[in-house]
C-alpha cells in the first residue's frame, strides 16, 4: 500500500468534503460523525461528478445525475440508475453495475493519508 498525507485533519470538519487527487485519481473524502470515506469523485455510469451527492444517514451517497445509489464503505452499488423510472431503467439495463472505488484512510500525525494500492 502506497499511502498520501492528503491534507490536515482540521481542514476536514466533521460533514465535509473535499476533493483531493491521489495518484492522478480524483478522490472524495467525506468526514461522516468522524470516519473518514475515501471513494472515486466520479460515478461509474456517466462519470458524474459524485462530490455534490447527497450523503444519506445510512452511509450511502447519490449520484447527483442520476440517483444511483453507493454504499460508502464499500463502494458497492445499492440502487442503480432508479431516476427518471422510465428513462432510469432503460439507461441502467444498457449499463453495467460498477461500484465505485473506495480507499482506506487514516489519520496519522493530524493529517490523513489516503491509501492506494501498490499494483495501481
Amino acid at each position: 500500500m502506497h499511502w498520501k498525507n492528503v491534507l490536515p485533519e482540521a481542514d476536514l470538519p466533521n460533514g465535509a468534503r473535499r476533493v483531493v487527487t491521489v495518484a492522478e485519481r480524483e478522490v472524495l473524502l467525506i468526514n461522516r460523525a468522524g470516519e473518514i470515506h475515501a471513494i472515486g469523485n466520479r460515478c461509474p455510469h456517466m462519470n458524474a461528478r459524485m462530490e455534490k451527492g447527497e450523503v444519506t444517514g445510512d452511509g450511502s451517497i447519490v449520484c447527483p445525475r442520476h440517483h444511483s445509489v453507493f454504499d460508502l464503505e464499500t463502494g458497492a452499488v445499492e440502487e442503480w440508475v432508479p431516476w427518471p423510472p422510465v428513462v432510469g431503467r432503460a439507461l441502467g439495463a444498457l449499463s453495467q453495475e460498477n461500484a465505485l472505488p473506495t480507499y482506506p484512510t487514516k489519520i496519522e500525525d493530524g493529517s490523513i493519508w489516503v491509501g492506494i494500492e501498490a499494483s495501481e
